[in-house]
This record gives structure tokens, sequence and C-alpha cells, in this order.
């Protein structure tokens, strides 16, 4: 049995979700009407003539959508532009389809959208394969979770390091039905998440450009630039993933209408494309990331939360949670018979230690290798009871550990 650590910070409280702004419609107020318009056009609807410089008359996308049309003014020139924006926006709410609904998402919440394409062979009638929405799910996280690690540094391969503000980071996303396992939307806040969309967007280009260079040259060279612009071992494995048992997937970024191009973006909505033609490039771009990404030399401070040795003397190994000194929240560290002492007494006082070592790449960035000079550090009262109470619930685990001193 394990038990929860004491010092874990408890989950941020989430809202009712009747509370939520997309379970609510947006007010006629609120809605800019040329935001709509291009919202309208972004998720398929036609637009079918209307009275010129009045409104425009649309309707939705698909074979069905000639019986259903919205109104929708150009602008708040006229006073019946607040009316024909309820009635739009009524209208939407009561439609079913999933073009509505991603118009809808997009006004309550001004969003930058980010959409994956997976071409899977069809079944019969259509059908699709039974792991196909899980494999499009999975791709979709992968990607906007290497485009988080990217927000919070430029590496080949972050491992186990800034996981915990990058998932943090994807908290606010929302993300829309899968479509057969064929078609995904998220929508990225833009007040939270537009440096996520824009990392993204930089690094599909650059990992595309990069790609055509291998399969052009032969040469890896535009890989090791293509960091800076956010692309990883991560992102490439996320590609791989996407791209994996289909004849082809895209990823596009779409920014919010109302909130602008972000500086150095293009303000086009074109997808970029992948095949399974780029899967080796993609594999030894994913190799060579791990090989050149260096171990760093840190300075830890760290709670001592477990401890373990093979005999009463000698060596043993320590596991730390990281308080200050690396982007990752635990480390393994092997210290010799001194420093696992301290370590031992450090703990059963209710203080961190602090040591010196190297963070090493091979395994995540979750072993401390080289560590030396285990001091204890002092603590303010609160962090000191924290350490304690931690201590009590693990008593007899740390008594074995440490008994023979």
């Amino acid at each position: 049995m394990t038990n929860r650590p004491y010092e874990e910070p408890v989950g941020r409280l989430r809202s009712h979700p009747g509370d939520l702004p997309w379970n609510r419609p947006p007010r006629p107020a609120d809605v800019d009407p040329a935001v709509l318009g291009a919202l309208l056009r972004r998720h398929g609807w036609q637009r079918r003539g209307g009275a010129a410089g009045r409104y425009g008359r649309w309707t939705p996308p698909g074979p069905g959508g000639a019986g259903t049309s919205l109104l929708v003014p150009e602008n708040r020139a006229f006073p019946d532009s607040d009316d024909l924006l309820g009635e739009a926006l009524d209208a939407l709410t009561r439609n079913p389809t999933p073009a509505a609904r991603e118009v809808l998402i997009s006004l309550a919440v001004p969003s930058d959208e980010i959409r994956w394409w997976r071409d899977t062979p069809a079944g019969p009638a259509g059908a699709a394969p039974w792991d196909a929405d899980g494999r499009l799910r999975a791709a979709a996280r992968q990607t906007l979770l290497a485009a988080a690690l990217a927000t919070r540094a430029r590496a080949g391969y972050h491992g186990a390091r800034h996981r915990r503000p990058a998932a943090a980071l994807l908290a606010d996303v929302l993300v829309g039905p899968a479509a057969e396992g064929r078609t995904l939307t998220a929508f990225v806040p833009v007040p939270t998440g537009r440096p996520l969309a824009v990392r993204l967007h930089q690094a599909l280009h650059a990992a595309r450009e990069a790609i055509d260079y291998r399969r052009a040259t032969g040469g890896m060279d535009a890989f090791d630039g293509a960091v800076e612009a956010g692309v990883s071992r991560e992102l490439t494995e996320a590609l791989g993933v996407l791209v994996r048992g289909t004849e082809g997937a895209r990823i596009a970024v779409a920014w919010a209408p109302g909130a602008g191009v972000p500086e150095g973006c293009a303000p086009s909505a074109e997808p970029v494309e992948f095949s399974p033609g780029d899967l080796p490039a993609l594999r030894e771009a994913a190799a060579r990331y791990l090989r050149a990404e260096p171990s760093v030399p840190v300075r830890v401070t760290g709670a001592v939360v477990r401890m373990r040795r093979s005999g009463p003397g000698g060596e043993g190994t320590v596991r730390l949670r990281v308080l200050a000194g690396a982007d990752v929240p635990h480390l393994r560290v092997t210290l010799d018979e001194e420093d696992y002492r301290i370590a031992g007494h450090a703990h059963l006082v209710g203080l961190p230690v602090r040591v010196h070592g190297r963070l090493e790449s091979r395994g995540g960035f979750r072993r401390l290798t080289g560590a030396s000079g285990v001091v204890p550090v002092q603590v303010d009262e609160g962090e000191r009871e924290r350490l304690m109470k931690s201590l009590q619930e693990n008593l007899d685990f740390f008594e074995e550990a440490c008994g023979e001193e």
C-alpha cells in the first residue's frame, strides 16, 4: 500500500461544470459580428447571399445544410444587429452539429484552434479501426505536451524536466470529440495558452523543413537548428504516433480571430503535412536528440523520501523530492556511506539536504550521478513540520533503512 505524501500540494479546485464559460451561451452584446463570421467560415459554413453591407446568410456544412441558415450582421451599425446576433446564437445552440458547437466554444472562450487529421484506411462502409480514436487522442496529447515543454526551455530532449508546469499549461485546453478517429480539434484559450500555440506553430514548420532537408540531402543538421523553434525528441515521437498506421496526417494551427496573428507567425491556417515516408527521419531525429542532450551540473536541495542499501554499511540509494536546483519532481541519488548517514539523520530531524552532482540525461534526467557534499539545510517551521509528518507516516520504513545508525 502506498500512502500519498503529506507534502504534495492539493490540486487546484475547479469550477462547477455549470459555471464554466463554455457551458453558457455567449451573449449578443459580447459577440463581435466579424469574429462570428470568421469562425463560421473556418468551420465550414457557407455564406449564401444576404443584404450587402447589413448581414450575410450562412448555411452549415454538409448536404443537409440547405434547410438551416443564420442571419449574421456584418457590423453593429444597424439597430437590429443585436436581435440578429441573438437569433443566430440561439440557432447555433440548438444545432446539434460539431460545426455549430465548435463555433460556440470559440465565442465563449476566445481560443487558438489546433486540428489534427489522420488519413486512416477506411473499413467496410467507412468504419474506422477500433483503436483509431485512442491513437489520435494520444498523438494530440503528446503533441501539445511537447509544445508546452518547449515554452519552458529549448532542449532536444526534455525527459522528466518541466513536466509539472507543462502539464499545468494544458489544464485549460478544451478538446472536442474525435470524428471516427480521423479528426480532432483542441481549443487553446488565448490568455493562458497562446505561447503554447505559437511554439507548436513554429515547431511544426521547423520539423517539416528538417525532414525535407534530411530526405533531400541525407543530412541531419537541420534538426539541430530546429531545437530553437521548439522541435524535440518529444515532438518527433508525437509526430511518429500521429503518422504511424496512416496514409498521411496533418496538423493546423488557426489563430483566434479576435486576438489577431502573433508576431512572427503566418496568418494562414494551412495544415502542415506528414506522411509515413517521414517516419525514418523522425526516428533518427529522436535518437539523435537523446544522444546529444548533455548531462547538467546541478546543486539540488531536496527532502529525503526513501532510503535503501543492501547491507548495514557502505553506499546506499536515496530518493529526493526536489525543492530547488533541478526542474524535475524527484531524483534518485547514490551516496557513499558518510553522505548516506548524513541524509538519514537530516530526514530524522525534519531537514532537507543539499547535494552536488550531475543530472544525467539517460533515464530522463531522473538520476543524479557523482553526488557529493551532502549537507542539511535549514527551513522554515512550516516546511519542517510537513517533513516531520511525512517521517511519522513512514517511520517503520525509515527505521529499517537507518536502524544501524
